[in-house]
């Protein structure tokens, strides 16, 4: 393992590495440490007990941070015919149907969020390699594959900080939460919006515990452990 910079280490001084934090101490930690010369994305970690290899294990959902994340979300919306003004007028950074797919299909996708209406679906199915492996595929179950008359929610969700979260293969779920810029009530505000949508999603399947270990932490800064109670008050 390589060595950490004294920035780092003077960071993880002020961490007391065998006590877990309330969600409110972990935040107040995380902002109070940051020092980078950018505004640092805060994260949230989650060891779970589901077991990815299971089809009904798997967790993943959408939530709608109250607060948003701190940037400008880019919307890609694959629609055709009078959707498209729809998807204009909405506010989406780049509409289109074929053009738009053949685009993607060249290698190009500079956005974050990707939509589209069923009837779009067929000709997107075949951008499975480049939107596919960056988690941008239009997805009924994420919201991003809409009716027409969903369109303008969809987009304006996603402007507002629509956050998917899903299960990795290690039975960790990786979050952003916001940015150490933000207030801690605004951090404390999405955390807690978070955690409650992926309570909520707890698979039948899973008995006992299901949050094992939390951890909080910004860009260039340590993990902070969070007290399991804190998170787990939400079932």
């Amino acid at each position: 393992m390589g060595k950490h910079g004294k920035r780092y280490n003077n960071i993880l001084e002020k961490i007391d590495v065998s006590k877990s934090y309330s969600i409110e101490e972990g935040v107040e930690i995380t902002k109070s440490t940051a020092s980078a010369g950018f505004d640092e994305t805060v994260e949230l970690h989650l060891k779970t007990s589901a077991d990815p290899k299971q089809a009904d294990q798997l967790v993943r959902g959408v939530v709608i941070m109250p607060h948003g994340l701190g940037k400008i979300i880019r919307v890609a919306v694959f629609v055709q015919g009078e959707s498209v003004g729809i998807a204009e007028e909405a506010g989406a950074d780049y509409v289109g149907s074929e053009e738009l797919v053949k685009k993607v299909e060249s290698g190009w996708s500079d956005f974050d969020v990707a939509i589209a209406t069923p009837d779009m679906m067929s000709q997107i199915g075949k951008l499975g390699k480049v939107l596919g492996r960056k988690g941008l595929m239009p997805n009924p179950r994420t919201g991003t594959v809409v009716k027409k008359d969903d369109i303008s929610r969809a987009i304006n969700d996603s402007k507002k900080g629509r956050v998917e979260y899903k299960l990795d293969r290690t039975s960790i779920v990786h979050v952003s939460v916001g940015k150490v810029s933000f207030t801690a009530e605004q951090l404390i505000d999405n955390i807690k919006t978070l955690m409650y949508d992926i309570i909520k999603s707890k698979p039948n399947g899973i008995k006992g515990q299901f949050i094992k270990s939390a951890y909080l932490t910004a860009t260039m800064g340590p993990s902070i452990p969070l007290e399991v109670s804190s998170i787990i008050e939400f079932e």
